[in-house]
């Protein structure tokens, strides 16, 4: 018997969101569908047993795009959805960053959340309804959890802020803000924005909250109406009389290790050797009342966070010496790499991070195979995290889903000041590697890659700067915003907010908090707190190179942009692309055919790329009566040869305009292949173009062409035999194909020889 379905509606400014549930997957733990138009997520949220062997929460949320959603099958060889494409990890990641803060600490069960697309109308983004999505499948599910979570994103076309824009309105729309919270507070922010002033962003936020209450109002009825009982979850916790233990017991020595400016290794050192001692203290082997070695850890890191926590609240004090308001020192360096397209080091404190900068042809971007209306990528940024970064030693498995995010992040923080394709034709790839981690690499990236790109040359709009933001807070509602947080911050603080941007607003946003939200007061004091950081960083970037190189490397490709008509694309590529593989083979260029007739060369090689380029401007050319041509002979019959004068236009050289004497026999003169200058002497109604060899042997003039013409040719004026000056009479090799064009554009739009 069918199961009847239960369905719930959300109004969001003009759209209607609908959750639906009971039909399907009913042996998951929670399950429903979110649908927008006609885009729908499903989720699935199950929560399994207890992993106390483990000192995280086995929380796992995943997110995959199937291409059935959309109409489409997926374009690699296996026809099947392979490894989650780039989109797919970033709406995973982004799903999971306000989910997580709400389940209890310590909870050990293994909890999943899957997800998937079922329909993609091309209008309406599937990342804002994963997020609800997740969020209702685990209220209705059995998993205790102090949800729900409301998720919109918020755009702002015409300086109107939109909420839930369409794809289609996000083309025009200065501000990309996706934004998750609760009933009382903001848990997770992304953002990309084209140079946002601070005022105008928190006023997005606000108005993001505020809308996204009516999804946080029916994931509530849902879970009161049909919502299954909770489960009580294992939780790995020591007890209270052993964290005040532990506390009373490192309290003082912490404060005396942190009374000196740390660094992340000596702060690391310090803290474990205060553990061990613990250890050996509270866990002797054979006591009966000794402490399990698990709960004095996480005791211990209790401890730790308690006393530096405090120390920043109270005094004022960070763990390396600084106040809440100072940057770490900062240096950097370009033209690191003596081959790469330019390249940038940027250096603060012990993270540092080297961007390179590669450019190429826009053949080279990156074609994308998603449910997206977006079909290719011409910028694109990579970073990378190896071990060694930390002082570690781990295997290499390609990219995390961690770098892909920090990656997206720096992308997302530059994208605005990249150079439009019209005004700078180039694909551009830039790869961070972080050399040293110790906090906030992603806004590091961002800054080495700004390097990176005015190193190379790229005209980018301006520089853009970015910086992580902390917070501390306790329960009697003090906090403190830390700039430019190191690694201990980021892991012992509540929160790691992002900003980039450059002196005129800004370009990108993402927070990830571990409490249950903060206010829109916090959120506009950060902000102020970055833009003033961000300036300090500026000027340390601008000290070093202050602006684009007004040259590309010698090494960089140069791109050269000519037109043709539309109707000559064909012949430029030739059948199966015969024609534009020659020619690049012949020039040492590599060639991008527009469909509006625009065609990029692009060559480290200045020679060949005009060679290439007079080649291609040729075939825009007409023939004009009068002008004299270079051409190769492509047919021969009985009554004269075919010349190509242009490419893909022909004439005919009769037979008595062949020489300057009679000729039996065409082939007495020419072959198939040889390279002859003609004159234009005649085009017909029908466009049929008449040639002549001896116009050019003799020197006729235009006038006396046209006459010749008209009365059938003849002999020589003088009657003497002239000097021949083409490769067929004099017995020379044919001339290079270049030099035929080059000769044959200088006098075909020069006008006719006098």
């Amino acid at each position: 018997m069918k199961p009847e379905a239960k369905r719930y509606q959300a109004t969001i400014g003009s759209h209607t969101i609908i959750f639906e549930t009971g039909q399907l997957a009913s042996q998951a733990g929670g399950a429903v569908t979110v649908r927008l138009g006609d885009t729908v997520v499903f989720a699935a949220a199950t929560m399994g047993e207890a992993r106390p062997e483990t000192d995280f929460f086995p929380l796992s949320v995943e997110y995959e795009e199937r291409l059935y959603a959309g109409g489409k099958i997926p374009g690699s060889f296996y026809r099947r959805e392979g490894r989650p494409s780039t989109e797919a990890i970033l709406t995973a990641r982004l799903t999971d960053r306000p989910l997580r803060p709400l389940f209890q600490h310590g909870m050990r069960n293994e909890v999943q959340v899957i997800m998937f697309s079922l329909s993609a109308d091309n209008e309406n983004p599937l990342d804002i309804l994963a997020i609800n999505a997740a969020s209702a499948a685990i209220m209705i599910s059995d998993i205790p959890w102090a949800g729900p979570v409301g998720a919109v994103r918020v755009g702002r076309v015409g300086g109107q802020f939109v909420i839930n824009p369409t794809f289609q309105e996000m083309e025009r729309s200065d501000l990309d803000l996706r934004i998750a919270g609760t009933k009382d507070a903001i848990l997770m922010v992304e953002c990309g924005a084209n140079e946002i002033p601070e005022d105008v962003m928190v006023a997005a936020l606000e108005f993001g909250h505020q809308a996204l209450q009516p999804l946080v109002d029916v994931q509530r009825q849902m879970a009161a109406e049909i919502g299954k009982p909770k489960r009580q979850p294992t939780l790995l916790l020591p007890s209270e009389e052993l964290n005040q233990k532990v506390f009373e017991r490192v309290q003082e020595p912490m404060n005396a290790l942190l009374e000196r400016p740390l660094s992340k290794n000596e702060f690391n050192e310090g803290m474990d050797a205060l553990l061990q001692q613990l250890i050996a203290e509270l866990c002797v082997e054979g006591d009966p009342n000794a402490s399990q070695k698990t709960d004095v850890e996480i005791a211990f890191r209790e401890a730790e966070s308690r006393v530096v926590r405090e120390r920043i609240l109270r005094l004022g004090k960070r763990s390396d010496g600084r106040s809440p308001t100072d940057i770490r020192p900062i240096w950097c360096e370009v033209d690191i790499s003596p081959r790469a397209h330019g390249s940038g080091l940027f250096t603060r404190g012990e993270t540092q991070v080297l961007s390179l900068v590669t450019l190429g042809t826009l053949g080279e971007a990156q074609e994308l195979d998603t449910l997206t209306p977006i079909e290719t990528k011409r910028y694109m940024h990579h970073y990378n995290f190896p071990p060694f970064s930390t002082g570690e030693v781990k295997p290499l498995r390609g990219q995390s889903r961690r770098e892909v995010g920090h990656g997206a992040l720096a992308e997302r923080a530059l994208d605005p000041v990249i150079p439009p394709e019209e005004t700078f034709p180039y694909t551009i790839r830039v790869v961070s590697e972080v050399l040293s981690s110790n906090g906030s690499t992603s806004m590091g990236s961002v800054c080495g890659s700004t390097l990176a790109l005015m190193d190379a040359g790229v005209p980018i709009k301006a520089p853009v700067a970015g910086v992580a933001m902390g917070l501390v807070t306790d329960s009697t509602g003090r906090y403190q915003i830390l700039t430019d947080i190191q690694g201990a911050e980021d892991h012992l603080g509540d929160m790691d907010f992002k900003v980039a941007g450059t002196a005129k607003g800004i370009t990108a946003l993402q927070m990830d908090i571990k409490i249950s939200g903060i206010s829109a007061q916090m959120m506009r004091e950060a902000l102020e707190q970055a833009r003033q950081a961000r300036m300090i960083i500026l000027d340390h970037m601008l000290a070093v190179i202050d602006k684009p190189r007004p040259d590309l490397k010698p090494h960089a490709p140069r791109i050269t942009t000519v037109k043709i008509p539309i109707d000559k694309i064909g012949l430029l590529i030739g059948p199966g692309g015969k024609n534009i593989r020659a020619l690049q083979e012949e020039t040492g260029t590599q060639i991008d055919v527009r469909e509006d007739g625009t065609v990029y060369i692009a060559s480290t090689n200045g020679a060949g790329a005009r060679i290439a380029e007079e080649r291609i401007l040729s075939l825009g050319e007409t023939a004009v009566i009068g002008n004299i041509y270079t051409g190769k002979v492509v047919r021969i019959e009985p009554f004269g040869a075919f010349v190509e004068i242009l490419p893909g236009v022909d004439g005919m050289v009769h037979i008595s305009q062949l020489d300057t004497e009679r000729v039996k026999k065409v082939e007495d003169v020419v072959s198939v292949g040889d390279e002859i200058t003609v004159m234009v002497t005649d085009i017909d109604s029908q466009g049929k173009i008449r040639l002549s060899r001896q116009a050019v042997l003799e020197g006729w003039t235009t006038e006396e062409a046209r006459e010749r013409d008209q009365r059938g040719g003849s002999a020589s004026r003088s009657g003497s035999r002239p000097v021949r000056s083409d490769s067929a009479s004099s017995g020379k090799p044919p001339a290079h194909r270049g030099d035929r064009n080059r000769r044959s554009s200088e006098r075909g739009r020069g006008g006719p020889r006098k």
